[in-house]
């Protein structure tokens, strides 16, 4: 596994995310172009203090593993699942779930441009410690599915 990135406090957490992956080109092993926004980084690395859903808190555990992003993303040997959709109760060919370091997960949403490149949005990260049973036993995510899907 990758080590764990130790830095002085979250603006230092912040200015990384930024640098290495809002104003940076970030591709998957697959060639996909992976688009990050500053915004991702509340989602991402804050967590709830008391359980409510809401994140309030800056989390040190989940920065460590800011590197691990990328990792995952370039990695050949990971595992990708297609992402459940909550709301439809079903699994969605367009979103994928890729694994590479134990229960740490990488979010993806891919959405074709008007020129029919696919490219990818980060949604989010975390370590699945609960869930990557049922993760692990989704369907696999493949490009060309998700092509069909975009119907590109």
């Amino acid at each position: 596994m990758p080590p764990f990135l130790m830095l002085a406090d979250e603006a230092a957490y912040r200015q990384h995310f930024a640098d290495t992956y809002v104003r940076a080109v970030v591709q998957t092993h697959h060639g996909v172009r992976v688009h990050f926004k500053e915004s991702d980084f509340g989602h991402a690395f804050y967590e709830s203090s008391n359980r409510n859903g809401v994140k309030d808190q800056f989390s040190a555990d989940r920065s460590q593993r800011m590197d691990w992003i990328m990792h995952t993303l370039t990695d050949p040997n990971a595992g990708w699942y297609q992402g459940w959709v909550k709301a439809r109760r079903s699994y969605d060919a367009t979103r994928s779930v890729a694994v590479a370091f134990g229960d740490f997960v990488v979010v993806l949403r891919f959405r074709a441009r008007k020129d029919g490149v696919v490219v990818a949005n980060f949604v989010t990260c975390y370590y699945a410690d609960n869930s990557i049973g049922k993760i692990r036993q989704s369907p696999v995510w493949d490009l060309a599915t998700c092509r069909n899907a975009l119907g590109v």
